[in-house]
């Protein structure tokens, strides 16, 4: 198979492009090239998909299958939809959760209601979620306008794994490995999802190579935020370790965030937002997506962890200095 991952050189674009180059596949990888380096054994193509002719290079080539990770442009997608589709075989559109006008409501299929499209170049994901997902939903209606018999949309959670950064995650993982006394959230009624990259990229390998279409909510089925965190703790934490759970209004008072960036407890939601983490899986699983064991996925994860340091300023969680302030004024 010939394949063309139009990034492929950091986190899940780099994954699927090393799953397909594992497998004996021809890898292009189409990216700027600033970001990272492609896997070894894969033609990096330098790209610009800002500019107005950013695709140039790649026009009139044919692929057996294409795999977009584009996060936040619209643009980017049209072009490569129109500059590219007529000579793909296959083309994977990697989306979101964040689609979803409904944050609240658990157990949604790939059938509810999605955010309203905009065709606009988002420039901060993370800023708004809402946008974010808006941008993906006018992306997966570029794709399905043009390749609907040849598209593959996953709507990927939160993925994990090697190579990620967002630190939320690998928060827990990391923490427990330390000891001690861990700050904990309360977590009656939380449910949480992850993907790990390894069996999101391999599941989009398989897709390509066996021609799977449709859309899908890429990530493991929903379980307790308690029972997450009791098998972290049991996987990796020392003898001795201890847990203090903080309510809500505590957290509050200390300025300690939900679900990721500075000052948070990753995975913890609003009420608003249970829904996000508790997503149906169920047609994903029947459509070939393999979960890893979940200690292989922390052990995944703690290894990031260990590798760029506890100590670091943290994308998303405590610094320990963090924790250790929150916790001595709930005991004081």
């Amino acid at each position: 198979m010939r394949l063309l991952v139009l990034g492929g050189t950091v986190f899940v674009g780099h994954t699927v492009a090393a799953e397909a180059l594992r497998r004996g596949h021809e890898v292009v990888c189409a990216a700027r090239g600033t970001s990272g380096e492609a896997p070894a054994g894969a033609r990096l193509v330098r790209v610009d998909r800002n500019e107005p002719d950013g695709l140039a290079a790649l026009a009139g080539e044919r692929f057996d299958a294409v795999v977009d990770v584009a996060t936040v442009s619209y643009p980017w997608v049209r072009d490569a939809v129109r500059v590219l589709g007529p000579g793909a075989g296959h083309w994977t559109f990697v989306s979101t959760g964040n689609v979803y006008a409904d944050a609240a409501t658990p157990g949604q299929t790939e059938s509810a209601e999605l955010l309203a499209p905009r065709q606009v170049d988002g420039s901060v994901p993370d800023a708004d979620p809402d946008l974010y997902g808006a941008v993906k939903v006018a992306s997966e209606n570029e794709v399905l306008a043009h390749l609907a018999d040849r598209a593959f949309i996953v709507r990927a959670g939160l993925i994990t794994g090697p190579r990620d950064r967002s630190d939320r995650f690998g928060y827990w993982p990391g923490r427990f490995a330390r000891g001690g006394r861990v700050l904990l959230p309360p977590t009656e009624g939380q449910m949480t999802q992850h993907i790990d990259v390894r069996d999101l990229a391999s599941w989009i390998v398989d897709a390509g190579e066996q021609r799977t279409t449709g859309v899908y909510n890429g990530i493991c089925p929903p379980r307790p935020l308690t029972a997450f965190l009791d098998e972290i703790r049991e996987i990796v934490a020392p003898a001795g370790t201890e847990t203090v759970v903080a309510t809500e209004e505590q957290l509050r008072d200390n300025e300690v965030q939900y679900w990721g960036g500075p000052r948070s407890l990753p995975l913890w939601l609003p009420p608003t937002h249970l829904g996000f983490a508790s997503r149906d899986a169920s047609a994903a699983l029947a459509a070939g997506l393999r979960i890893r064991p979940f200690e292989d996925a922390v052990r995944g994860a703690l290894a990031v962890e260990q590798e760029l340091g506890f100590d670091r300023e943290r994308k998303s969680g405590l610094t320990p200095g963090q924790e250790k302030e929150v916790l001595d004024k709930l005991q004081a």
